[in-house]
């Protein structure tokens, strides 16, 4: 089980939820992965749902804001990299040809955070962690257990974020497309891979770990959700893409998980 009280940093530490119904939300993961809410209210009405299992953070769900809506954007699951300074981690974000859409800022006493388009299209958020690190269990059932970028440019997304973070990229042996291991120091980190289908904008997409693929695929399906694609045998492990029934897009991972 990956207890964790502290994250290096390039790590992926955190993800969060911005839906339309959050409540709804809230009901579906509780059923789904066992989940228990614990609201913090964070202002004007505003709640922030963290995401509990077994007593410990694993995510959260909170409202997406009215300008998204008012947008037409769907709902989407945030993928967030701890980083030492997220000051300092925007100007270098600029330098390699991202775009920034939130500026570093506080967030209470938990960190400071910000909101980067990488040169591809696809959005990352950059945490600097003080009263809250991000996930205290991950690589468990019903926690974070995977993040995987679809980009329309292998070479350029590694370049990026190799050049943002220090990650080093490797190709997964085996893979019939190909597909890129993300490597932070000498922990796999993540994957990169070509958006399929072409056209499907570039993002990062979360996955969650369960203990049986088939049963998780249908209690997403039991629970009002979608199953796009799954299971998918990858070796050393069965994975399923899914939807909530808000719309927002995440994976299920059943296999070995590192500690």
């Amino acid at each position: 089980m990956g207890e964790r009280t502290q994250y290096a940093p390039g790590t992926f530490s955190w993800a969060d939820l911005s839906t339309t119904d959050q409540d709804a939300a809230k009901a579906f993961y509780g059923g789904l992965f066992g989940w228990v809410a614990d609201d913090r209210p964070v202002g004007d009405g505003v709640v922030y749902s963290l995401m509990q299992r077994d007593g410990k953070d694993v995510a959260a769900i909170s409202a997406q804001p009215q300008m998204q809506r008012d947008a037409g954007l769907p709902p989407t699951w945030n993928s967030y990299v701890t980083v030492d300074s997220a000051d300092a981690t925007l100007e270098r974000a600029k330098e390699l040809g991202a775009t920034v859409h939130a500026p570093a800022f506080d967030v209470m006493d938990a960190g400071r955070m910000a909101v980067i388009q990488d040169p591809q299209g696809a959005f990352v958020m950059v945490w600097q962690s003080k009263d809250h690190i991000g996930a205290s269990l991950v690589n468990a059932p019903g926690a974070l257990c995977w993040n995987e970028l679809a980009s329309p440019d292998l070479d350029g997304s590694a370049a990026f974020y190799g050049g943002l973070f220090g990650w080093t990229l490797e190709p997964f042996e085996g893979s019939p497309t190909p597909y890129l291991i993300v490597k932070n120091s000498d922990r796999a980190n993540g994957g990169i891979r070509p958006n399929d289908p072409p056209g499907m904008p570039p993002h990062w997409l979360v996955y969650f770990a369960v203990e049986d693929i088939d049963a998780g695929l249908a209690k997403v399906e039991e629970l009002g959700g979608t199953k796009h694609a799954g299971p998918i045998d990858i070796g050393i492990a069965k994975i399923g893409i899914v939807q909530d029934p808000q719309g927002a897009t995440f994976a299920l991972y059943a296999g070995q998980l590192e500690s």
